[in-house]
């Protein structure tokens, strides 16, 4: 058995007892401990005299005990341990809470290292619940950086320190060498039994520096052989090549020309569905790109050789407004399109699900309600998933079960920088679309302060004098006593624009806690013009098309992130009128301001993306576990894109020579990443 499996029980120190509370860190074995990394560092390099101790810091100091420890029963489950130390500088106390066992090992007379906060008062500072060893000892605990873990019931920072320390005593010679010589000196990594002792236990920062790179190197070269090797495999399924027919009718058909950045993603599309594996590509562009317009091309050609093709929307009403308009463009060239949600009564689901079995419907769009059971295709040949981050990894998979290995295509308007893309959507090809359609508007977008609160209404209501509508965000539901700092609560903000701002007017409420029926409800009623104002959480960010709104307001626009202001602000600028975003600063700081104007200054879904990534790294774009990104113990997608980078095209160059890891110094590798691909099946994309 290798030695890295053997059972953490086992490990000098710890025993059953202890191993229970190291599994429910998730250490079970040698190497989950070795790879159990610190989540932070104590700096304790620095040895301090008495005299210059300050209030409140934490830190080293060098000092000799002066009197025995006393110890004093306050009350049932406090007891004050106190002594005196001195050093040639000052004197102080060490006071130790309900540690009497730690004070009574203090000799008078000896010198020791103490680390701990500083208390007291002028003139006589005094040390709290200090750590201490003899100042002939070895570092262990003081004069050095120590590690930081995530800790649990049962196990101290010292017990999970020691049993790491006895690890890599017991295992330092055989930790795995995974990344080939020629990686390591091209990139200047350090070796790993190096990387991993000055990851738990650094010499220096510099040390401490070098473990890192390598490290993160490391783990981002998994993923990225990972995925690639994923996508490889995708890339060997047989498949069923389209005959991709004459598309002159469809573009003659348009009431538009398309973009050359449409027509290239067209292309890229196109050329996958004449392969002989099925298509697995991404389709990403800004908001108001024209995305729809590239899917519809992609099931007509599909429809046109005599196949079905499926359409899945995250929800009912971005579904019936898929439906609108890809009838629109396809109906007119003898495309049958149809609508499955589960709004649908019972008698219209049969009569839809029996249009699909027959092949009567060529392109059906719905929601979820198409991966159910009694779902079944004539002949599915594409899958297309608008917004698929708001899609598990799982349910994608289910639609494609649905048909004999259809390709795929997925769609997504929230902007991710591109290296991020390539992990996110590791199997899949990515097209982009960067141009926007003639006519798109451009969002005028300007940050406010509650003192320009007169003058924000005074605008909403000069956009409805002029038959413009409005959409305001807030960023809770409802009131709430977790939420001291002034949120703007939805529902208490649209009863106070009803009953006092704007009686006049007719005022709409939209929010996830709402029933699906009543939130499409209210939804229709904003698009068919029936509300002249639409008061909503972010259930609209990715939401109904109405070109008649033309204002967008953000409430307490500090608590979204970057790319969320960003999609919220792409439901306005959807007509041919000039639209404008505004954004109410909440009680966010400087950054939060600076943060705020920058988005103001740019459009640029892309550049706003990285800062975004920068500032808030990725679980903004997706839900934790929707976004198909593995856990990782040490690289930040937030912070490390450059290393990401490099590791990607060390990856790429290894794999072109050794596609399937069968080289023999490749073997470690290959186990490395089958235990990822193992380790996160169903949530990898």
């Amino acid at each position: 058995m290798d030695k890295l499996d053997t059972r953490v029980q086992y490990i000098r120190g710890v025993g059953e007892q202890r191993a229970k509370s190291f599994e429910k860190l998730g250490v079970e074995t040698l190497r989950d401990l070795v790879m159990f990394l610190p989540r932070a560092y104590d700096d304790r390099t620095q040895v301090k005299t008495v005299a210059e101790l300050q209030f409140g810091e934490s830190c080293c100091v060098s000092a000799t005990v002066a009197t025995p420890p006393k110890l004093t029963h306050v009350r049932k489950g406090l007891e004050i341990t106190r002594c005196a130390a001195v050093d040639e500088t000052a004197r102080m106390t060490l006071t130790f809470f309900n540690r009497s066992y730690t004070a009574k090992n203090l000799i008078p007379g000896e010198s020791y290292i103490f680390y701990g906060r500083v208390a007291g008062r002028i003139g006589a500072p005094e040390l709290l619940n200090p750590v201490m060893e003899l100042e002939d000892r070895p570092p262990e605990v003081t004069r050095r950086i120590v590690p930081v873990y995530r800790a649990t019931a049962g196990l101290s920072q010292r017990m999970i320190a020691s049993a790491v320390r006895q690890g890599l005593a017991m295992c330092g010679d055989e930790l795995p060498e995974q990344l080939p010589k020629a990686i390591r000196e091209r990139y200047r990594l350090a070796q790993t039994r190096f990387a991993y002792e000055n990851i738990h236990f650094p010499r220096d920062t510099g040390s401490l520096e070098l473990a890192r790179r390598r490290l993160i190197f490391e783990e981002f070269f998994v993923l990225s052989c990972t995925l690639a090797f994923m996508r490889s495999r995708q890339r060997e399924k047989s498949g069923r090549g389209i005959h991709v027919p004459d598309m002159a009718p469809f573009y003659a058909s348009l009431p538009f020309a398309l973009t050359g950045a449409q027509r290239r993603a067209v292309e890229d599309i196109l050329r996958d569905l004449g392969g002989q594996t099925p298509m697995s590509r991404l389709v990403q562009g800004d908001v108001g790109s024209g995305k729809t317009v590239v899917a519809a091309a992609a099931a007509y050609a599909v429809i046109k050789d005599g196949h079905q093709a499926a359409f899945m929307a995250p929800t009912e009403i971005l579904a019936e407004q898929h439906f609108a308009t890809l009838t629109k463009l396809l109906a007119p060239s003898g495309v049958r399109l149809d609508l499955l949600t589960g709004g649908l009564t019972p008698k219209r689901k049969r009569e839809a699900q029996a249009k699909l079995r027959s092949g009567e419907t060529d392109l059906v769009i719905g929601t979820h309600a198409l991966i159910t059971d009694s779902v079944e295709f004539a002949d599915l040949a594409l899958i297309i998933a608008d917004e698929q981050h708001r899609f598990g990894v799982q349910q994608r998979a289910a639609l494609t079960d649905k048909g004999d290995a259809p390709h795929v295509l997925v769609m997504s308007a929230t902007p991710i920088p591109r290296t991020l893309a390539l992990i996110v959507y590791g199997d899949l090809d990515v097209s982009v679309i960067d141009e926007l359609p003639p006519g798109r508007q451009t969002v005028d977008t300007f940050l406010v302060g509650q003192d320009k609160r007169e003058r924000l209404n005074g605008f909403i209501r000069k956009h409805v004098s002029q038959g413009r509508q409005v959409f305001i965000v807030c960023p809770a539901v409802e009131e709430s006593e977790e939420n001291p700092d002034g949120l703007k609560s939805v529902k208490e903000y649209a009863r106070e624009l009803r009953e006092k701002v704007f009686p006049d007017l007719r005022v709409g409420l939209v929010h996830g806690k709402l029933k699906p029926k009543e939130k499409n409800q209210v939804m229709e009623d904003f698009a068919a013009g029936r509300l002249d104002i639409l008061v909503a959480t972010t259930v609209i960010e990715v939401g109904v098309d109405v070109p008649n709104a033309a204002l967008m307001v953000v409430e307490n626009a500090d608590r979204f992130g970057l790319s969320q202001l960003h999609q919220l602000r792409g439901r306005v600028g959807r007509g041919p009128y000039k639209s404008t975003c505004v954004l109410v600063r909440g009680g966010g700081g400087d950054t939060a301001v600076e943060r705020l104007r920058a988005f103001c200054r740019t459009n640029d879904g892309f550049r706003i993306a990285e800062e975004d990534l920068k500032l808030r790294g990725p679980g903004d774009f997706f839900g934790s576990r929707q976004s198909g990104l593995p856990d990782m113990q040490i690289a930040s997608f937030a912070t490390d894109l450059d290393m990401l980078r490099s590791a990607q095209t060390a990856a790429k160059e290894l794999l072109d020579a050794d596609p399937r890891l069968q080289a023999p110094e490749n073997a470690l590798l290959r186990q490395s990443v089958t235990r990822m691909i193992e380790r996160n099946r169903g949530t990898l994309n």
